[in-house]
């Protein structure tokens, strides 16, 4: 019973990867395919990945960054421009399944720091991989609206990087508090 259980729970995987290729149909009809390089794209093809392969840590990771990704893409996506049903499957929808899944992951105290790495990461490659004009992740430019406040781009990246690390840390903390892992986690792990 336990394994089909956990077969169960591999392939709600299934659902963030559905919204993953939703978003790629819409974004290779309407042009800019380097969007799916955005964290909360490419969140929901990694939380799938988790998911299907039982990594917790991963699937920690892609959970705490769908929260500032829900926010992120109300105010900058949702308020600026029409909706896009496939947007709010990949927002909203990957919030929930990540939600869902943490009450069986749990949280750990140190996710923060796997979600940091895969932004520092993510940045790295939209910068490489991703033209200018679209700014994913805010890689290539100062975020519109905020270059009164900057001098230059890479003061702005690093207060925004010093800002993602405080703010990963605080969701990592505080879903650690809702779901705490639990003391014999690794001997379940190794059972399963």
């Amino acid at each position: 019973m336990s394994g089909q259980l956990n077969t169960r729970f591999r392939l709600i995987g299934l659902l963030p990867l559905t919204f993953f290729l939703a978003q790629t149909v819409h974004y290779w009809r309407v042009g800019g395919m380097g969007n799916l390089f955005f964290m909360c794209n490419i969140g929901n093809l990694l939380l799938a990945l988790g998911l299907f392969l039982n990594h917790r840590e991963l699937i920690r990771a892609t959970a705490i960054w769908t929260i500032p990704g829900l926010g992120i893409w109300i105010r900058y996506v949702l308020f600026e421009y029409d909706f896009v049903f496939s947007s709010a499957l990949a927002h909203v929808g990957g919030i929930i399944v990540a939600l869902i899944v943490l009450r069986r992951v749990r949280m750990d105290r140190i996710a923060w720091v796997y979600a940091f790495v895969w932004y520092l990461f993510m940045q790295v490659v939209s910068r490489l991989v991703t033209v200018p004009v679209l700014n994913v992740n805010a890689a290539h430019r100062i975020q519109t609206g905020w270059e009164h406040a900057f001098s230059s781009y890479w003061k702005f990246w690093v207060v925004m990087t010093a800002i993602v690390a405080f703010c990963l840390w605080a969701i990592g903390r505080a879903l650690s508090w809702v779901w705490p892992t639990r003391n014999n986690e690794g001997l379940a792990a190794a059972d399963e």
